[in-house]
């Protein structure tokens, strides 16, 4: 059974940082490219970011590159965000996501809530 669990959310404050993490399990984690999704209280998902199942290409949303960096640990089977300079429009429940050989996402996680308030 393909599980994927995110934590590292949390209540941070604007300008601060959080690293997400999104242990999987289930399936051979080397083989998927791994995404990262958000979605904001009242809005629908948005896109973050995206990996190479060996991580060598990454990918980010316009808004989000160069404030978060996307990885994965291969070795760990966990895909992590680090996110830095963190703004109150960061606020959402971020889900990790299992990228299809056609890149569609099958599996997602439960999600963990960032809330980025003074």
């Amino acid at each position: 059974e393909v599980q994927l669990v995110e934590s590292g959310g949390g209540l941070v404050l604007p300008g601060g940082s959080l690293r997400l993490s999104c242990a999987a399990t289930g399936f051979t984690f080397d083989d998927y490219a791994m995404a990262w999704v958000r979605q904001a209280p009242g809005k629908g998902l948005e896109w973050v970011s995206a990996i190479s199942w060996n991580g060598e290409r990454t990918y980010y949303a316009e808004s989000m590159r160069g404030r978060f960096t996307i990885s994965r640990d291969n070795a760990k089977n966990t895909l992590y965000l680090q996110m830095k300079s963190l703004k109150s429009e960061d606020t959402a429940v971020y889900y990790c996501a299992k990228e299809t050989s056609r890149g569609e996402y099958d599996y997602w996680g439960q999600g963990t809530q960032v809330t980025v308030s003074s």
